[in-house]
């Protein structure tokens, strides 16, 4: 039974640790807004007519 125990343990430590880790990136963290611009070739937008 020790064996469990610890293994028991050892799965509360880690969710534990990745629990706080969670909980740190949402206190201490703050993202910051920008702009982004993507550049589209106008072939994508306006594609050439089939060759009848």
């Amino acid at each position: 039974m020790p064996t469990l125990f610890r293994f028991l343990f050892v799965l509360a430590a880690i969710a534990g640790i990745v629990y706080g880790s969670m909980v740190a990136l949402v206190m201490l963290v703050d993202p910051h807004e920008r702009d982004v611009t993507v550049r589209i070739p106008s072939e994508r937008l306006n594609p050439a007519a089939p060759k009848q």
